[in-house]
């Protein structure tokens, strides 16, 4: 946390829920403080006659003659008012006024006095007259204040009035492009705030100084800032330990000690907490930092952390049964935070995926404690205590499984929707590219109609920038920044498809990972791409395909400078979280004038623009999501599939196990097809040849109109394909007609009509029909019947019981009266014997 009370610029400890966010920055700072104000200096002790004076040098004067007549009145009425408070000087007077303090609204307390002794100031000349004064060195208000009071007025007249020739010699390094467009401007503000508020020239700035001033600016600012220390640091101002950038500074942690790890849970029992502490220490020469920090969430967080919450005052490792089964209850599961369509949040409890590696993490440190106090007893003996955790309980073969099953499902939904992944890449890159052509080439203020998309180009682009232009909507958009996302997407996802490799070996892939290899058997000279060590620290050289060739050649020819090379940036390693020494790495662009390596977030942001673009979507009908890990296992998956051996697979990979390349594969294993395609094959073998010839067209014809022959008014007939009707298409008697249920009603008309019919011919005396009408109706009755029967259990539940005990056991039995028995050793006894139910 960064203390913003005036004038402390200093960083707060960082409570456990930031996660030791803005540690870098407090480490920075303290290793490169910013510079101090004197009590005194010359300005500010010069008489108020001098000051105003000083005021009218060409130096200090405003161009126009009002300007300087507002300025003049305003720096007297400010001098007047300061000179009601105690000091010596004018910057002791401006620390003891309300003023100093007030960040937002200083000018009210001035208002407000001069309207105790009757004179009304207009706000505007105040303001000019402080700026004047500042300007002129006698007030240096602080930097949190002047970050706070922003105006547009303070570049121009501290370059003009403080350090003409510092600002030029800073823009003489620049190109003008670099300096006069956004956020280039809003940069050398930035310095002339530094000046303003420390004092010197644009020389004297420190690496404390833009620290500082990033730290007590909030919102766009921080870019420019940022931008100012680039530059600054481009042209060798400050010392060769200075760090890299500032992007993102109060949000790295960078590396801390174990201690720092521990006290972000903040655990109540001192010597379990200086337990960890060595414990971790011991750990750490054999882990590398993301791995100390997982595994101090491990057992701090996750382990101890959590006894004190649910047991205060513990403070033995020996665990209680209670203790010890209700922890293992908690660790796997964790609360989930969900919003829900009305705008609320609700909690709710999933599985913990990680449970099995957070007690492997626990047993193993009690597995440790009892082996060190075997050889260390002194130092480690009083915490040797029986582990709450068996082995079977760390046993992780159902996670592996269940993990392995997702994985692979995962690969089994991307792997057939690739190709259209791959084109709608290529589409998003060519379009962003045709637009971004036709407006750069268009006039300022002219309007242009490309792929159906009308664009107005500003008529000036100072504020804006190259690449900006309004839709028909009026909407700004950054073309220029389109382009480069959807450029990032495509030659991700062609480097990752082509190679398979890891996001982080992707991100360190340099200039000079490209090599080539001379053949010894052929002389031949084929493109080889050199992998940095990453996960497992094995280099490793992947052959480069002609359309891998093209992807690298394409994003090489982006990033060549005139003179053919390319810029060595510092790159973050998230995993160790320090900074990696400058390297020509291709993942890398120019933003805010600042060249920077191209980040995790940024290429996931890429593509899941081209995923939406695709409109792919998985079984359920949700837009199918893509992480860079995906490409690795489809890569993988792919190439057993086309027959590459799986030991071939692991070396590219770059795993350490055979059975780790297995488990990237999406596949089933090879002997149960195989044996499945055997028994297909013998099964084949024993049938006559004939009937697995192919069916002739007419055949096939004949086989669909049978099925097209078998529809009735009233539904279908059941009869076997290939026989004629049985019963001379009497169809209401048949018992193989199906009734459809929605020719129910079909159905009670005939009924009735048979109804009628039998009527009309016991009125007329037609006896020989009557018999045969009655079986119809019989016949006609019995299909209703059979359909309601069916929809009532359609409709209804049906109870299936309780089983009672005499109808579920195996036998019962029962003990008749005691009988006197004699064995063959002459002993006498009672038996009973058993009868059965």
């Amino acid at each position: 946390m960064i203390d913003t009370a005036p004038g402390a610029l200093k960083i707060l400890p960082a409570p456990a829920t930031a996660h030791l966010r803005g540690h870098e920055a407090a480490a920075l700072l303290e290793a490169f403080p910013p510079r101090s104000n004197p009590a005194s200096w010359p300005a500010t002790e010069e008489t108020r006659d001098d000051v105003l004076k000083r005021l009218s040098l060409p130096a200090f004067a405003a161009s126009q003659e009002l300007a300087q007549r507002a300025r003049l009145v305003g720096a007297r009425l400010m001098l007047e008012w300061l000179e009601a408070f105690p000091g010596d000087t004018w910057q002791a007077r401006w620390d003891a006024s309300p003023a100093s303090s007030a960040y937002d609204g200083w000018h009210k307390e001035t208002i407000s006095w001069w309207h105790r002794h009757g004179r009304k100031p207009q706000v505007a000349a105040l303001r000019s007259g402080l700026l004047a004064l500042i300007c002129t060195d006698v007030i240096r208000p602080g930097l949190h204040w002047i970050a706070v009071n922003q105006s547009r007025y303070l570049r121009p007249s501290v370059e003009a009035a403080r350090d003409p020739d510092g600002f030029a010699r800073l823009k003489a390094t620049l190109s003008s492009d670099e300096w006069s467009r956004r956020p280039g401007p809003d940069a050398l503000k930035a310095v002339a705030r530094i000046i303003a508020a420390l004092g010197g020239g644009v020389d004297d700035i420190t690496v404390g100084d833009i620290l500082a001033l990033l730290l007590a600016t909030s919102g766009k600012g921080t870019e420019a800032v940022r931008l100012a220390y680039t530059w600054l640091r481009n042209r060798g101002q400050f010392p060769p330990d200075a760090p890299a950038t500032l992007h993102n500074l109060t949000q790295r942690a960078g590396q801390v000690d174990v201690a720092q790890l521990v006290d972000r849970y903040h655990l109540q029992c001192q010597p379990i907490r200086d337990l960890l502490v060595d414990y971790l220490n011991e750990r750490r020469p054999s882990l590398d930092y993301n791995s100390l920090k997982s595994l101090s969430t491990n057992l701090v967080g996750l382990f101890w952390a959590d006894l004190e919450r649910h047991h205060p005052g513990i403070d033995s490792l020996r665990l209680s049964p209670e203790v010890r089964d209700g922890w293992k209850a908690r660790v796997v599961v964790k609360a989930v935070r969900r919003r829900q369509p009305d705008g609320t949040v609700t909690v709710i409890t999933a599985p913990r995926l990680s449970a099995p590696s957070v007690k492997l993490a626990v047993r193993a440190f009690y597995l440790d404690l009892a082996q060190w106090a075997l050889e260390e007893p002194e130092r480690w003996g009083q915490w040797a205590a029986p582990s709450p955790l068996t082995e079977a309980d760390c046993d992780g073969k159902k996670a592996e499984k269940q993990q392995k099953a997702r994985s692979d499902q995962r690969t089994r939904e991307r792997l057939p929707v690739l190709p259209v992944l791959v084109r709608t890449a290529n589409q998003r890159l060519a379009d962003a590219k045709a637009h971004l052509d036709a407006v750069n080439a268009a006039a300022p203020g002219s309007t242009v109609t490309v792929l159906g998309e009308t664009f107005t180009i500003p008529r000036t682009r100072r504020r804006s920038g190259p690449g900006h232009v309004y839709d028909v909507n009026g909407r700004i958009r950054n073309l220029a920044a389109e382009e480069k996302q959807a450029f990032i997407a495509w030659s991700t996802i062609e480097i990752l498809r082509h190679t398979g490799i890891r996001i982080e070996e992707l991100l360190e892939i340099g200039h000079h990972s490209i090599i080539s290899y001379k053949l010894p058997s052929t002389g031949e000279v084929v493109p080889l791409l050199q992998i940095a060590p990453s996960k497992t620290d094995k280099e490793r050289l992947l052959l480069i395909n002609p359309e891998l060739a093209d992807v690298l050649s394409r994003v090489i020819s982006r990033l060549r400078g005139p003179d053919g090379t390319i810029t060595a940036v510092h790159s973050y390693d998230l995993n160790e979280q320090v900074w990696n020494p400058p390297m020509p790495i291709l993942y890398q662009w120019s933003v805010s004038g600042e060249n920077r390596a191209i980040s995790v977030r940024t290429v996931r942001d890429a593509l899941t623009a081209t995923l939406k673009a695709s409109g792919i979507v998985d079984k359920s009908g949700n837009p199918l999501t893509f992480q860079p890990h995906d490409f690795r296992r489809i890569f993988i998956t792919d190439a057993i599939l086309n027959g590459l051996p799986p030991h071939i697979a692991q070396v590219i990979a770059g795993h350490d196990s055979l059975n780790t390349t297995m488990g990237y594969a999406a596949i089933y294993p090879s002997d149960t097809i195989e044996a499945h395609r055997a028994f297909i094959a013998r099964r084949r073998s024993l049938r006559p040849a004939e009937e697995y010839r192919a069916v002739t067209p007419e055949e096939w014809d004949e086989f669909l109109g049978h099925f097209e022959r078998r529809k009735l008014a009233l539904g279908e007939c059941g009869r076997a394909y290939g026989t004629d009707c049985a019963h001379e298409h009497a169809c209401i008697r048949c018992p193989v007609l199906i009734v459809s249920p929605t020719e129910r009603a079909r159905m009670v008309e005939v009924r009735d009509n048979l109804t009628d019919r039998i009527a009309e011919a016991e009125r007329e005396g037609w006896i020989g029909e009557i018999e045969a009408l009655q079986v119809s109706l019989e016949a006609a009755k019995g299909k209703i019947g059979q359909l309601d029967a069916q929809q009532e259990r359609r409709a209804s539940a049906t109870f299936l019981g309780i089983p009672k005990i005499d109808q579920i056991v195996a036998r019962t039995s029962e003990i008749s009266e005691p009988a006197q028995v004699t064995d063959s050793g002459g002993r006498t006894g009672e038996v009973r014997t058993p009868g059965r139910a």
